[in-house]
Order: structure tokens, then sequence, then C-alpha cells
């Protein structure tokens, strides 16, 4: 089943323009609408498969973030960066705490989780997908559970972090509400996003791949985003880049496009982004720093 949106998922408001027609490139080849909102900016895809539905578009072996495997060049690459960027999150949270109680929203195979674990932290991982969540569980000594729900009501955490998950959760305001409320006073949440005003998201369009339609329910902006942290009471203290981004999404909208891996033009344009970003600081996608 389908649902068509009425309502802005971030603001509320009840008048959307058309931005893009996009395909699933990865399981259906179906085309999907994004639409953005007249008052925040926020663009989104609708209408979307319904929570229930949304299940079978993550069933796919390209999608990487929930299996260890890497089966294509592309998925080579990434695995291999990967060690390099978790060593880089890891650092991006020590200057607001030390260690402490963190939630990993959306913790994948949970190689994020066993870092932190690694320098003192103590841990906890929410991801829904049953076999991510399985192979989680052999490398954490944490929980790993399957919602928030899960989660007993006084624990509060120090850090709780969002790797390219907010785009996927279904009903937006009201998680993030509940993931607020299990901040501390004080406590940071870390949020990283694609950035849709990114060079290469406006270069390659409907191929650009962090669209990754349906999977993907909402197109963050720097103001939708910081409209988004405002409606939630959130103070932004830094907005940081994510420059590996760039050369992965660029590699694979070449795909997109082409039908074909050309790893030389994505990379060249992946550069080329990051480049114009350096003034604009319009990056791939962009971490979040925020406060509550």
């Amino acid at each position: 089943m389908y649902e068509r949106l009425e309502k802005c998922p971030s603001c509320q408001h009840l008048q959307f323009d058309n931005f893009l027609i996009c395909e699933d490139h990865s399981v259906t080849r179906e085309s999907f609408a994004l639409v953005k909102c007249r008052n925040c900016n926020l663009v989104f895809t609708n209408p979307r498969p319904d929570s229930v539905e949304l299940g079978k578009y993550y069933q796919s072996d390209n999608y990487i973030s929930h299996t260890d495997k890497a089966k294509t060049p592309i998925q080579l690459i990434y695995k291999l960066v990967r060690s390099y960027t978790l060593r880089k999150k890891s650092k991006l949270i020590q200057p607001y705490k030390s260690a402490g109680m963190v939630l990993d929203y959306g913790c994948g195979t949970g190689d994020f989780l066993r870092m932190l674990e690694s320098k003192g932290w103590s841990t906890i991982g929410i991801e829904p997908d049953e076999g991510a969540r399985r192979l989680a569980k052999r490398k954490v000594s944490g929980s790993i559970v399957d919602s928030l729900k899960k989660i007993e009501s006084d624990t509060k955490f120090d850090v709780i972090t969002a790797w390219h998950v907010v785009e996927h959760i279904s009903d937006l305001k009201e998680t993030l509400k509940l993931i607020r409320k299990k901040l501390k006073k004080g406590g940071h949440l870390v949020v990283a996003v694609p950035n849709l005003n990114s060079f290469d998201a406006t270069h390659y369009r409907e191929y650009w791949a962090a669209y990754d339609v349906p999977r993907h329910l909402y197109h963050f902006s720097q103001d939708s985003f910081l409209a988004l942290a405002n409606g939630l009471k959130l103070k932004v203290k830094k907005i940081l880049p994510m420059k590996f981004d760039s050369y992965y999404v660029s590699m694979l909208s070449e795909k997109y496009r082409s039908g074909k891996n050309n790893f030389i033009k994505g990379f060249l344009m992946g550069m080329k982004s990051n480049s114009k970003a350096s003034k604009s600081g319009e990056y791939s996608s962009l971490i979040y720093i925020l406060k509550k």
C-alpha cells in the first residue's frame, strides 16, 4: 500500500511544489515523486510506500548497511573507506564527552558501537533489520534492539548518533521527539544526512544516488534541516562535512546514469563537488551536531 502525505512531515504545512521524479535503481525500478514544502523547504517522497510495504525495498544484496559483504567494486571501496570514517566518527564525539552512555540509532552491523566500546563507552544500538541486528550482536557487548520502545524508560544517553538514518524514518517528527527525550540535559545528538544542495546532487539530478527512493523518505538542505531542529528545540552547535561521501555517491550516480561503472569520472566529480563545497559549505553529506 502507498500513502500520500497531506502535511509536511517537518512543519505540518499544507502546500507543496513538485520537485523531481526519481527511480529506484537498487530493487524495483519504480519511479517516485519528490515534492518540496513551500514553508520549510523540506523535500520528501510523496506518495510513498507505507511502513509495512517499505520493508521490501530493503531486500537487496546491494544494501550494504545491512551486510558485511562486498560483492561489487563500489561496495569494496565503501568498506575500505568505512574503517577510516569509523575512527573519524569516534573522534568527533570526544570533545563533547570522553566516555559515557551512547545510543546509535540505526546501528547497522555494529561497527561504530564496537569502536566506541573499545574506547570505554557503554553502548546500546537500535537496528530494525533482523540480519544486520544479528551481525551487530556478535560484535557488541551492549544491547542491540529493534526499536526505541525496547529501551527502559529511565535510560538516558550522553550522546545519540544517527548516521544516515533520519532520512529513512517513516514517522519523522514523533521519532525524533522520542530520541530527544532519551538525551540527558546538555546531551548531544549527532545526525548525518545527504545534502541536496551539494554540487553532485545538482549535477546528477534524478540520478543522484543519495535520493535513493523510496528508502530515503526525506531529502534535506541545510535550511530544511535547521527548521526541523528548531521545531524540536535542539540547538545546532556545528555543521561538519563528510567529504568521502561525494566520491562514493558520484561513482554510484555515474553507474545509474550510464548503466555502467565509470570510477574515474565519478571520482573526479566527487573531487569537484568537494572543491566547490570548500567555498559554499554545501558538501554531499553533512553532520549536524545538536545539543539539548
